[in-house]
């Protein structure tokens, strides 16, 4: 395939040449994805083009970025969203307490007569926080994840619409900044709330599932080899079971990989009611879900283990 990535991006040399090389490259990392994601993945790699993830919490979203950096020997940088984060620590800020120093230093010396606000706003004096470093890169495109999108508002989902669209940041004292290498940008959203449109235009979309039991039980074979097959067959058939009830939180595949490895500590050859009651915690993180588990746990290990 022809790649058809952005003018001015890095060659795709080593990118992948079709999405089995994609879903290979990925295994070869450990993570099995389906086709569907291998694709998005693919798309974006050869288009050059921001994917937003989207799904339940644990369905591998994160691991995505983390897994593309390994694979393709890039930097990752993460940006860890949160309720209330500004521009200050998701893009930049000015070190004010060394632009005191330096107004000092010229008052010290007799330069103050000379100095400008420009002298003030240069570059020396920024701190770069995870966007403005994407964007900086200089050696080679590193991969940006900007993680968990919708715990944020919809002030910072407008400011990302230059970097997500042209790759580039216009900062006030200094003019627009333009990324000699762009990134490759991950975004991922637990669906929280809504992102507004004008984000999910600039991005290729993918909404990540839950992984069905057969490909599940896969992961759990290549996280933790040593847990007997029948074992792992009955432990992702009750996690597939939990998350069908009602739950706050569903029990996403990073608990089934604890779960797995929780077994094997204790020595476990089977599942049964008492084992699965005293181990509920490694699942599950919410009481209300764990009462309601608890109730249902005779029926779904009955039909785990006829």
């Amino acid at each position: 395939m022809t790649s058809k990535a952005r003018e001015g991006t890095d060659p795709p040399a080593s990118l992948p040449k079709d999405i089995d090389e994609t879903l290979n490259a990925l295994q070869a990392q450990h993570y099995l994805a389906d086709r569907r994601l291998a694709t998005a993945l693919f798309l974006a790699l050869q288009l050059g083009k921001p994917l937003l993830l989207e799904g339940e919490p644990g369905t591998g979203k994160t691991e995505i970025a983390k897994v593309l950096a390994a694979w393709l020997g890039k930097r990752l940088i993460r940006l860890q969203c949160y309720d209330g984060m500004d521009l200050s620590q998701a893009a930049y800020e000015w070190d004010h307490a060394r632009q005191l120093l330096e107004i000092r230093m010229a008052e010290s010396t007799g330069r103050q007569g000379d100095m400008q606000v420009n002298d003030l706003y240069d570059p020396r004096f920024l701190l770069r926080r995870p966007l403005l470093q994407a964007i900086e890169a200089k050696d080679q495109a590193p991969i940006l994840l900007i993680d968990e999108l919708d715990r944020t508002d919809e002030a910072f989902e407008a400011y990302l619409l230059e970097l997500l669209s042209d790759f580039q940041m216009s900062i006030p004292e200094l003019g627009t900044i333009s990324a000699k290498h762009p990134p490759l940008v991950i975004l991922t959203s637990n669906r929280t709330r809504e992102l507004h449109d004008a984000v999910k235009r600039r991005c290729l979309y993918q909404w990540v599932d839950f992984p069905d039991a057969q490909r599940e039980a896969a992961i759990v074979a290549r996280k933790v080899p040593g847990i007997p097959a029948a074992l792992r067959t009955e432990l992702v058939g009750l996690v597939q079971a939990l998350r069908g009830l009602d739950l706050f939180k569903k029990p996403g595949v990073a608990e089934t990989i604890d779960f797995a490895q929780a077994l094997q500590v204790l020595a476990a050859q089977s599942l049964s009611i008492d084992l699965v009651m005293q181990s509920l915690g490694v699942l599950l993180k919410v009481q209300d879900d764990i009462a309601l588990a608890s109730e249902a746990l005779p029926s779904l290990l009955a039909v785990q283990t006829p």
